[in-house]
């Protein structure tokens, strides 16, 4: 028999602070603030591409500060494939795309660990073609 899986909004339980530790840890920031900077450039940044039921449901399962964040944003109209949105990400910051693709990686792994996999999949398929990669996934293709 399979546990069950808690669901997402019981997963609210942590705070940002330790979100923050969590990423500052996975992309090796030298301090918990420069880990918050890449946090809050990511959060902004992605609240501007997810919408629907997924961008309620992301938001529930984020601690208070970081729903925030990420609610606060307006959607785009036009959505970014995952290059895409590091080379928008890079632009808006100043620093590099490669810099911009490690930030991105350390911050969506943990995002996509607080949402879980069933959530994390519903937001992959509403995302154009590139995301996976950043949420620490492999991109799955279809052969034609």
């Amino acid at each position: 028999m399979l546990p069950l899986q808690e669901p997402a909004a019981a997963r609210t339980s942590t705070t940002f602070h330790q979100m923050l530790e969590r990423i500052r840890y996975e992309g090796a920031y030298p301090t918990r603030e420069r880990a918050e900077d890449v946090t809050r450039a990511v959060l902004t940044a992605l609240g501007r591409q997810l919408t629907g039921d997924e961008r309620v449901e992301l938001a529930a399962c984020l601690p208070g500060e970081a729903a925030r964040i990420f609610a606060g944003q307006i959607p785009d109209c036009q959505l970014l494939t995952g290059w895409g949105f590091v080379k928008d990400l890079a632009a808006r910051t100043g620093a590099t795309s490669a810099t911009v693709r490690w930030d991105t990686g350390s911050v969506l792994t943990v995002i996509g660990d607080l949402a879980g996999p069933s959530l994390l999949d519903r937001i992959l398929t509403q995302l154009p073609p590139g995301y996976a990669l950043l949420f620490g996934r492999a991109e799955l293709t279809q052969t034609v």
